[in-house]
């Protein structure tokens, strides 16, 4: 008897906090996955890695001739100075590598991962203008501002109605996964704060605004996205649908934050009335970290490739409610949850068996 052909999938931005997870799943479930990144490293076990630089159209056609994938998820896009230009690099991105694969005729499903800032606007317009009641649900219009969000899905839709391909579009607040190098890490960013903070005796102070201090939030965990992506490639009910992304829980930083201090083994602060980015508070601690990984035996010394000061600080710094309403996945038929907190402390585990963080 002979084995079936496993299916085959292509991760875009293979060595991120989602196309990492997003592999392994695939790889797990018997595809036979391709990984494409700009630096072309293995981003895992049983990746097959592919280097291409995706505002680079005819490089791109070249390292995807033959490949012929059934399934394309495209997890990658790349901050630029503006909107304008966000739109015009991110649009193109997903343009290009879907005319790149176009004449290969194999493509069943794309699944495009974009963000909540579909519904808060872009980073220079964030959180301005008429947006839509929390929790955010998939029908609200678009706000009427520039966003590159749009932008790729617009040129998704294009793509799909002339291949003939279904879509997938995920929406996913913060999320907390498995990877390094990656510019929205919030697990690690903080798992890299609190170890500063152990080793220079400075108390664990959370950095953001009294909303989110106080209010309600949710997360999303890279594994569950993963699947969910899975499941819309792989499900009729997930087919041409945009579904938010989240846990299903909710949680307060105020009860979190000592939890993650205590797990740490830090004294630690609360909101005391002004925002105190990690931006400012962790400037110049790269001898520190250094000085980290050296006495505990880490593979990461440098601590641009573990912390994203910026990021973390823009998701805590928020001074309105953020949070997403997932009846339509659950209705549909996704209804995996995961536990947040266990969701946190679960990686911060697999980061201290990777020696990532002491």
């Amino acid at each position: 008897m002979s084995t079936p052909t496993p299916r085959r999938a292509l991760v875009v931005g293979a060595t991120g906090i989602v196309g990492q997870n997003l592999g392994a799943r695939l790889v797990a479930a018997g595809w036979e996955v391709h990984g494409l990144s700009r630096s072309g490293r293995a981003p895992g076990p049983g990746i097959h890695p592919v280097q291409a630089d995706l505002a680079d159209p005819a490089g791109l056609t070249a390292a995807l001739d033959g490949l012929a994938p059934e399934l394309v998820a495209i997890t990658a896009w790349t901050r630029q100075a503006t909107e304008a230009e966000n739109i015009a690099v991110n649009g193109a991105a997903v343009r290009d590598l879907l005319a790149a694969l176009e004449p290969a005729g194999s493509v069943r499903h794309v699944a495009l991962m974009t963000g909540l800032k579909h519904y808060l606007g872009p980073f220079e317009a964030y959180a301005q203008g008429q947006m839509g009641d929390t929790p955010f649900r998939e029908e609200e219009p678009r706000l009427d501002a520039p966003n590159f969000y749009y932008a790729q899905e617009d040129e998704l839709f294009a793509a799909a109605a002339r291949a003939g391909f279904t879509w997938s579009v995920h929406r996913s607040h913060t999320v907390f996964g498995f990877a390094v190098g990656n510019a929205m890490n919030m697990v690690l960013t903080l798992s890299a704060y609190a170890a500063i903070c152990k080793e220079t005796g400075r108390p664990f102070v959370f950095p953001g605004s009294a909303t989110q201090w106080n209010g309600v939030t949710d997360v999303t965990d890279a594994d569950l996205l993963a699947d969910q992506i899975i499941w819309a490639a792989t499900s009729e009910a997930g087919h041409d649908q945009a579904f938010n992304t989240a846990n299903g829980d909710v949680f307060r930083w105020r009860w979190l934050w000592p939890q993650i201090a205590a797990h740490f083994g830090l004294e630690w602060e609360g909101y005391s009335g002004r925002i105190r980015p990690l931006a400012e508070s962790m400037a110049g601690t790269e001898a520190v970290w250094a000085e980290i990984a050296a006495e505990h035996g880490l593979v990461e010394p440098d601590l641009g490739r573990i912390a994203s000061w910026w990021h973390t600080d823009s998701d805590l710094g928020r001074e309105i409610e953020v949070l997403t309403d997932m009846n339509k996945s659950r209705k549909a038929g996704f209804t995996d949850s995961r536990d947040s907190r266990d969701s946190f402390f679960g990686y911060v585990e697999r980061y201290r068996a990777a020696r990532i963080i002491p």
